[in-house]
């Protein structure tokens, strides 16, 4: 850090100057920057750093970027990828031209922008926050300022009055010929699957609409859409989704199936009322990518071993766990294609079915008609199936059903929405399930969770301080022993330090200890402990030896599994 950059954070009050030298040491003996140590112990916060940088050179603050403050044509002449790399934007303030960067002594990016511009241009500081919202935002990408300046300028969009037109079997690619509203649905979709979007969320505010992504598990506002389009963009949806147009005080789910570049995509669509119009959250599935094979899914050798015990077995039930976008379908697929051969007759009941898998007969759940998990899966078992899979436990009917499926020598698969594994076997008799029914026919249950992976292009070696290693468990010892990374940020993971996501996992077997607490209903508490005695790994244990590898950090692991004080190893 600057030493004059420090000094504008004492005169601010920031931190105090008989703190510097200790700081200063400690970022040292951690071998990162001032800034980064400071920033990651929240000493400082962004806007301070930023402020900072401002009152030491002069320049001017911006604490915000809107879409007024941008010159889309000029944006095109600029790589995206600079942008992000350098954290840096040109904006217009003061009805001026003004260079705005994260870190304004990054001298060589904002010459090489001005010579790019061709002239001298003024200078201002943002957070990095805020610079990199802007350029997620704005950043013209297949025209999107002009496509959102045709639907304000376009007069016939009054509802009642708008011709949404029919689905048409063809690539949302193919846009020419579209009306506005048409054109920014299929905008928004063709984007989110270039981006590799799990979710697309269009939600409505008192005075904007905002379309968000969520990419590798976090979420990115991408465009705000003038409010009185609202109406039609969640219509056309609608239509696309075969839902009811006119109903909009009640839930609504769908199906929408579209190609985009050639790629068919399913998606999902749950619209929800809210107070300022219809929201609307879609998930979207790539059909054409292939289902990841068991092993290579990350397991340790127990938790592989373990696994593949008991999906061998002639029969119980396997159950997997975690929330909603945990990666439960991916490991049920990939479940599913370890056990599938020409031997066997394995029937799936799904909703929706997402990969098709040639050997497997696939049942798509349709309620409207009253083909539930439950109905389907008694026909099912009049089929003579070997291995029975259902996409998920939602009712006591379907769990019923199931457990004497695996009483009567069926093999089954499911999924379930609970926090961990041993939480699992108090939720099924919280649904009314008799324990010794339980014990007798649940064989294994797995929990997992996603946490995001670290750039291999940018991570940088660091120490995590004291307060870090004891909230995930880790002695002083055993952590000198780790080689710990963070994530810094580059081009190839658009500024995030990550790239795509891999899964944490815990496995608990029903082991004969085990099935006698569950019939003397113990609690959650006590089945943990003795799976750890029996060789179980928990979630943040599993955590920790990816963070070993070099493959996630700290932050990620807490995110999504919670430590427990009694562990330390």
């Amino acid at each position: 850090m600057n030493s004059g950059v420090l000094q504008a954070l004492i005169s601010m009050g920031v931190i105090k100057a008989e703190n510097s030298n200790l700081y200063e040491q400690e970022a040292s003996n951690s071998g990162v920057a001032l800034t980064t140590y400071l920033l990651d112990r929240k000493i400082i916060t962004q806007q301070d750093l930023a402020k900072a940088y401002s009152l030491n050179l002069g320049i001017t603050y911006i604490d915000h970027i809107n879409e007024t403050m941008i010159d889309t044509e000029l944006l095109k002449k600029i790589q995206f990828t600079f942008l992000r790399q350098n954290q840096i934007i040109p904006i217009i303030f003061n009805n001026a031209l003004m260079i705005v960067a994260a870190n304004p002594y990054k001298m060589q990016a904002i010459d090489e922008l001005s010579l790019l511009i061709g002239k001298q241009i003024n200078k201002g500081v943002a957070p990095t926050s805020i610079v990199a919202d802007a350029i997620n935002r704005f950043y013209p990408i297949e025209g999107t300022k002009e496509m959102l300046e045709e639907l304000e300028e376009d007069s016939k969009l009054i509802e009642g009055e708008l011709d949404l037109g029919a689905i048409e079997d063809q690539d949302v690619m193919v846009m020419a010929s579209q009306t506005p509203v048409i054109k920014l649905v299929n905008h928004i979709l063709f984007q989110a699957v270039k981006r590799e979007a799990s979710d697309i969320h269009i939600e409505p505010y008192e005075k904007e609409v905002r379309v968000r992504y969520r990419i590798d598990g976090v979420m990115f506002v991408t465009l705000t859409p003038p409010k009185k389009i609202q109406s039609a963009l969640v219509s056309r949806l609608k239509i696309m989704a075969n839902l009811n147009i006119a109903e909009k005080r009640k839930p609504q789910d769908g199906r929408i199936e579209i190609k985009v570049a050639g790629k068919e995509i399913d998606i999902r669509v749950s619209i929800l009322p809210v107070v300022h119009g219809e929201r609307v959250v879609m998930r979207l599935l790539d059909k054409s990518k292939t289902f990841v094979k068991l092993e290579s899914m990350g397991f340790s050798k127990r938790d592989f071993q373990a696994l593949e015990h008991s999906i061998s077995q002639p029969n119980g039930i396997v159950l997997i766990s975690g929330p909603t976008g945990s990666g439960k379908t991916t490991t049920l697929y990939a479940i599913l294609a370890r056990v599938n051969s020409p031997e066997v007759n394995l029937i799936t009941v799904e909703d929706p079915v997402e990969y098709q898998i040639s050997g497997i007969n696939q049942v798509q759940v349709n309620e409207k008609i009253g083909l539930t998990f439950a109905a389907a899966l008694r026909s099912i078992l009049r089929q003579d199936p070997d291995i029975v899979m259902i996409g998920e436990m939602r009712d006591p009917e379907t769990v019923q059903i199931a457990i004497q499926a695996s009483l009567t020598g069926h093999l089954v698969f499911s999924t379930i929405h609970t926090n961990n594994a041993p939480a699992t076997v108090t939720r099924l008799i919280d649904m009314g399930i008799e324990p010794y029914l339980i014990a007798s026919s649940v064989t294994a249950i797995l929990a997992q969770r996603l946490v995001r992976k670290l750039c291999d292009s940018c991570k940088k070696i660091y120490t995590p301080p004291q307060e870090s290693l004891k909230t995930i468990g880790l002695s002083p010892e055993n952590a000198k022993k780790i080689t710990f990374y963070q994530a810094i940020g580059c081009s190839k993971c658009m500024n995030s330090g990550y790239t795509g996501r891999l899964p944490i996992f815990e496995i608990m077997l029903m082991t004969p200890a085990i099935a006698q607490l569950v019939v003397q209903q113990a609690d959650a508490l006590k089945i943990k402990q003795q799976a750890l005695k029996d060789g179980m790994t928990l979630l943040v244990q599993d955590g920790i030896e990816k963070i070993k590898e070099g493959k996630t950090t700290i932050e990620e692991v807490l995110a999504v599994a919670a430590s427990d004080e009694e562990l330390s190893y």
